[in-house]
């Protein structure tokens, strides 16, 4: 144990001379996913509440074909400005992006209303612009409900209830939380967590493989009185500690980032706060000898430290991709999603965050089959290291 220690602190002292390496994985992994995760969050948040209370501009074509539509759509936060000379010209404005939404009222809807006749009116948008399919929405939805009302006032001057067209109301009861709502945002915060721990370790384990069989100081070190078991341990403890350092740093950025985020206004209260901190550190940490063990696996099969960045790029995307493909399909927890080290992590942190309540058998099986795999890993590991093909 005592040589595996120093082993352990070697590593750790000659991590921190690289002060750029340093500064990269535990600084950048752990403050730019928070920080960027708070600038869209924020942006997303300012856009849809800007767009809610901000007055939107809308050309309308043959304005005096239609003056009772024209109050009724200012009424409702739109104003009615000069739109393009034509049918023609309305199309090219929405299409260059002039306009985002057009609205087009024929010389005969007045003459169709009073006939009683379905009168139309062409609103023109474009869908595959974001912006201008939201503002299309808003101009839709007054005119759906301008439509209803005419509707409406045309069956009480029939002697007829509007109430004869709705046969049944739907009350509709939302069982969510504000802490469950905040999960539908905060629910990928799990992505830069395990992101951010396998950076912190990714450049040691690198350099602790491939780093020192290109410097050609592997062998050397190979002749001292350590045997090769307690070396490859002693890396991977090394590579534990800083990936620990780094998950901790990501969790207190959110922590603190989540307090900029203005998402009580969208009804959302995320349960976040230092217990969750602590406990969601703990539901991560077993990932942490998986991550090591699996990074200086891929990297003792490299050559060159290049070479090694290479194949752990590709490393720090697998373990996250289960959590998007969850992410999208939106799947609760189960017993057999536990078994998927980074998958049952994620679904934990979910829970937590929902406010809910974990289920501690779940958590046991996590834990358990993530450490387990992390071991079988190191456990090879440490068995390639005894091959005398490893040094070139």
């Amino acid at each position: 144990m005592r040589t595996l220690i120093t082993v352990f602190i070697k590593e750790v002292i000659d991590n921190f001379r690289d002060r750029r390496t340093l500064a990269s994985a535990l600084i950048m992994g752990p403050l730019f996913g928070p920080l960027l995760f708070a600038f869209v969050i924020n942006l997303s948040i300012e856009r849809s509440l800007d767009d809610i209370d901000r007055v939107l501009e809308v050309p309308v074509l043959g304005q005096q074909h239609a003056p009772n539509l024209m109050r009724y759509l200012e009424s409702h936060n739109i104003e009615v400005i000069e739109g393009p000379p034509g049918r023609a010209a309305a199309i090219d404005a929405v299409t260059t992006g002039k306009h985002d939404v057009i609205v087009i009222v024929p010389a005969g809807f007045g003459e169709q209303l009073a006939d009683t006749i379905p009168a139309k009116i062409e609103l023109i948008s474009d869908q595959a612009n974001t912006q201008a399919e939201r503002d299309a929405r808003r101009v839709r939805n007054a005119l759906h409900s301008y439509n209803q009302e005419l509707a409406a006032i045309r069956l009480v001057a029939r002697g007829v209830s509007p109430i004869v067209l709705r046969p049944f109301n739907v009350d509709e009861i939302d069982v969510s939380t504000p802490s469950g709502r905040s999960a539908m945002l905060l629910g990928m915060m799990s992505y830069f967590f395990i992101f951010a721990l396998l950076m912190g370790g990714m450049y040691l384990a690198i350099d602790t493989t491939a780093g020192e069989r290109e410097r050609g100081s592997l062998e050397p070190i190979l002749t001292l009185p350590v045997t090769r078991d307690q070396l490859m341990l002693g890396k991977i403890a090394a590579t534990c500690v800083f990936m620990a350092v780094s998950l901790l740093l990501s969790l207190c950025s959110f922590f603190v980032a989540l307090k900029f985020m203005p998402l009580e206004q969208l009804g959302m209260t995320p349960n976040f706060g230092p217990d969750v901190v602590i406990a969601a550190f703990f539901v991560l940490a077993p990932f942490i000898l998986l991550g090591a063990s699996l990074m200086t696996l891929v990297a003792s099969f490299t050559k060159s430290y290049k070479e090694a960045q290479t194949w752990l790029s590709v490393v720090l995307v697998a373990p996250t991709l289960p959590i998007l493909i969850v992410s999208i399909l939106t799947l609760r927890p189960q017993l057999e999603f536990m078994f998927i080290p980074s998958l049952s992590q994620h679904l934990l942190l979910v829970d937590m965050i929902k406010n809910e309540p974990v289920n501690m058998l779940h958590v046991a099986i996590s834990v358990t089959s993530t450490i387990a795999l992390g071991a079988v890993l190191t456990w090879i590991c440490a068995r390639l290291y005894r091959r005398e093909g490893l040094l070139g």
